[in-house]
């Protein structure tokens, strides 16, 4: 059986996806627009030793399988795709004449691979030393890499589009506007943003609303381009970002505090103490606005220490259900006055990335390597098809610390413009 005939097999002889094989095999749609290249008997074996995602993900970072085309079209095509829909004759089938060679040929993980022995001698999850090597992972790849991928906003979180048509910065401002607006912010205020990036959210709320903002993020290349952005747009006497843990913020009193993609970092144990932590930053009356991504149902694992994902993007990364998160916020204190789902902003959100990404595909394999620049890819493209189909979702969640008579200091209606 050639390798042709068993990925005919797998995905189906009507997918719109063409292929081809060191053996000389083909098979597929000649008018296909995507093409998946098996390159090399590592690819097999890589496959063999770690079937489905995995399998997969390793060869194609490590360069043995190449896509040409759009990676969003091919896995779109694949989605649905599983060994488990093949009978078990033709499983025995393909594994016979696959032989024993694939599984025990001794092929090396990609560098980009995060090693669990690694992240063991850090301490247990989310410990501090281990939550820093972690975001390093994933922040510390290149500045100039991010400002490629994201644009000129670098934002790295799901933006908000006012219109199908709206650019990526547009959109990257709404978000940080509704953001703003949903945290009342008002001149001579003080806003604490945790894990804020490269400081867009408090560069935002100090140019726009005359607030003074405070930022902190375990990135050091996030923070060193930060406070250079901070003093280039005169900001400096309302901004400051520090390289920090959150947990290391000694300062209270804060009128608002904002959560723009760090939740998902905290860990479904840690969250009573990180909303804990957060509630007692505020002053009465003041907000939490939390923004991450969420599982769509409580019945989900919240991490996959398996998967491609926790290994090779978000080390230690764990989803909750909005559910959960409401459940632990109110439990904290907070009395929730809002709550949206920006599942299919995110979608949009990720399109352009990948729009950018390939723009600048050439650089960027020159600025963080073929191997680095192919996680991003295959990451992102995937991501859009799990936001699209509902596999992932994007919840913002506003609380309130209550007044001691339980004065919340919310209109009885929004404000224009909240949605």
């Amino acid at each position: 059986m050639t390798l042709a005939q068993i990925f005919e097999k797998i995905v189906g002889p009507e997918a719109n996806v063409s292929f081809s094989a060191y053996d000389g095999s083909k098979a597929g749609r000649s008018d296909a627009t995507v093409h998946l290249e098996v390159k090399s008997p590592i690819a097999i074996a890589y496959l063999a030793q770690a079937p489905g995602e995995m399998g997969l993900a390793r060869a194609y970072v490590a360069g043995h399988i190449d896509v040409h085309g759009d990676m969003y079209t091919l896995l779109s095509q694949m989605a649905s795709v599983t060994l488990n829909d093949m009978p078990m004759r033709e499983k025995i089938a393909v594994a016979r004449s696959l032989g024993v060679k694939p599984l025990l040929m001794r092929v090396p993980l990609p560098p980009q691979e995060v090693r669990r022995s690694t992240m063991a001698k850090l301490g247990s999850r989310h410990a501090k030393q281990r939550d820093a090597e972690a975001i390093h992972h994933h922040y510390d790849v290149s500045n100039r890499f991010y400002e490629w991928v994201l644009g000129p906003s670098m934002a790295y979180t799901c933006a908000v589009f006012p219109e199908e048509t709206s650019s990526l910065e547009e959109a990257q401002f709404a978000k940080f506007d509704l953001v703003a607006r949903k945290l009342d912010l008002k001149p001579g205020m003080r806003l604490l943003d945790v894990g804020c990036g490269w400081g867009g959210m408090v560069m935002h709320a100090a140019k726009h609303y005359g607030v003074k903002g405070l930022g902190v993020t375990l990135s050091r290349q996030q923070a060193e381009w930060a406070q250079k952005a901070i003093a280039e747009a005169g900001l400096s006497e309302l901004v400051e970002v520090r390289f920090s843990d959150y947990r290391d913020v000694t300062e209270t009193g804060f009128d608002a505090v904002s959560s723009i993609g760090l939740t998902e970092h905290i860990g479904k144990d840690q969250l009573p103490s990180y909303f804990g932590f957060l509630y007692g930053k505020l002053q009465p009356g003041g907000r939490l606005l939390n923004h991450c991504i969420t599982r769509p149902t409580g019945k989900e694992r919240t991490i996959n220490k398996g998967g491609f994902i926790n290994r090779y993007v978000f080390p230690d990364g764990e989803l909750e259900s909005i559910g959960h998160l409401v459940r632990e916020m109110e439990d904290t204190g907070f009395e929730i006055r809002h709550e949206e789902n920006l599942r299919e902003h995110y979608a949009k959100t990720l399109e352009k990335w990948c729009a950018n990404l390939d723009a600048h595909w050439d650089e960027a394999v020159q600025e963080v390597g073929q191997g680095t620049a192919r996680v991003w890819r295959l990451y992102m493209a995937g991501c859009v098809v799990g936001f699209e189909r509902n596999k992932v979702q994007l919840h913002q969640v506003l609380g309130v610390k209550l007044g001691d008579r339980g004065e919340s200091g919310v209109s009885l209606r929004p404000a224009v413009g909240w949605p």
